[in-house]
Formats: C-alpha cells, structure tokens, sequence
C-alpha cells in the first residue's frame, strides 16, 4: 500500500458555471432591448458619427499651453476645497464611525440609526447634491466643499466602520476585562488601533476629492470644473485637453505622495 497522501480531485461545476454565464449573458442582451423596456443601444449612431469623435480627439491631443497660467487659480482653488473638504471630513468621521462599528458600539439602536443616516447620505449623488446647495447658497467654493464634505464622510465611515467590524478586538475584551466603560475602551484601545484605517481613508478621499470637483463645477460648484465646463461649451478643446492634463498631474502627484505616507503609517 502507498504511504503517498492522496488529495481528492476539486469538483467541478461546469454545468453550473455554464448555466450562471448564460443566465448573466441573456440579462445583459434583454437589457439592451428596447421592445421589453431594455436600454436603446445606437451602435449605428456610433458608426455614422465615428468622425466626429475622431475630430475631438485630435483636438485634445493638441494641448494650448498658452492656456497654462489661466488654470493655475481655479486648479489652487480645486486644491484648498479637496483640502478643507478631508480635513473637516476626517475630525467628523471619527466619532460616526465608532458610532457605526459593532465593537465599538453594542447599542444597537444608536449603531443602526448612524449607519442609516450614512447610507443615506452615500445614496444621494454627488451632482444633486452639488445642484441643490448652488441653489442655496450660490455659485462658488462653498457648495463644492459641502459636497465633498457629504461624500467623503459617508465613504470613511462606511469603510472603515466595516474594517473595525471585520478585524480581532482582543484588545477591546482586555479593556472590558479590566473594568473599563465602552467610552475608555474606545479612546485607549481602538482609536489607537484605527488611526491608520482612518489616515489611510483620508488619503484616499483626498485624491477622489480633486478628480469629483472637477465634475461639481459643471453645475457652479468652484473650482477647475467651472473653467472646464466654460472652455467646453465655446468648444475649445485644446484647452479642455491642458486641464485635463493638470488634473491628471495633480492626481498622480497626490497618489505618490499618498503612497510614502501610508508606508510611514504601516
């Protein structure tokens, strides 16, 4: 007799993985079905008017750099609203999200209530948002950050109150053990433990922050998407093309930037 282990084959579900990939392929193509109330897709549309889009795209790919230092304001201002918007989002989210995280708070009345209010809040689309509060306060800065204030809270609580949901609290049970209230427990053990979650988070909403207020100043909300939109709509889209490459720049910057801090937060 063999002293080998045998190691019993993995079943396979072929049929079963057919039948889901057809299932999967057969609501994608009634979906485009405008008979059965499916989405119009104009294929031919696109093939007519190919030229067209090849025209625009010659366009962005010659970039004014004349238009280089009429960018630089809106571009600062983009910043200071990502900026302001992560700074008072990041003090804001500490406390909802140890509101929202089972560990850190057993009464599951106020954990619900706070998890409710976030998904509302995550549910409302950034440009309604953005509509609503120009409407209110006016064209500027102030309806950006607002927005990016909406947006960046409902993201770090939600992520970061699952990660506390998903990770080991020995720590936690040691301070329970010790005679400690749920508020020590929380400002000794686990805003310690979270701080990078957070700080990794707020990183993360900063560099969205830049990319989502270019789309807010469609609708007035400040910053380069104001001037973006304007140099659209006059079709100027070697101008276009130069913001868009800012962006691009401010972003990557941003993400490396992003990258050396969080290997000094691991």
């Amino acid at each position: 007799m063999s002293s080998e282990l045998l190691v019993p084959e993995r079943p396979r579900h072929h049929l079963r993985m057919v039948a889901g990939v057809g299932a999967f392929a057969a609501f994608t193509v009634a979906a485009c079905l405008p008979a059965i109330g499916g989405v119009a897709l104009d294929f031919g549309s696109i093939v007519d008017n190919w030229r067209n889009g090849a025209d625009k795209m010659l366009q962005l790919l010659q970039p004014n750099l004349a238009f280089v230092p009429r960018t630089l304001g809106p571009m600062l201002e983009t910043l200071q609203m990502a900026l302001v918007a992560a700074a008072v989002s990041a003090l804001l989210s500490v406390p909802l999200t140890l509101w929202a995280a089972q560990p850190t708070n057993p009464n599951g009345l106020t954990r619900r209530s706070v998890r409710a209010v976030v998904n509302v809040v995550r549910a409302v689309p950034d440009l309604v948002y953005a509509t609503v509060l120009v409407a209110m306060v006016g064209v500027g800065a102030l309806p950006g950050v607002l927005t990016l204030l909406l947006f960046d809270i409902g993201i770090m609580v939600k992520l970061v109150s699952e990660s506390i949901d998903a990770a080991d609290h020995r720590y936690m049970e040691a301070g329970r053990a010790a005679g400690g209230s749920q508020g020590q427990i929380n400002r000794l053990t686990a805003l310690p433990q979270t701080l990078p979650l957070f700080a990794n988070q707020w990183l993360y909403v900063l560099e969205l922050n830049v990319r989502i207020s270019a789309i807010l100043g469609i609708v007035g909300a400040g910053g380069v998407g104001r001037l973006l939109d304007e140099r659209r709509a006059f079709y100027a889209y070697a101008d276009v093309s130069v913001i868009i490459l800012e962006i691009l720049a401010v972003v990557v910057l941003i993400e490396v930037l992003s990258n050396l801090l969080r290997r000094r937060l691991v």
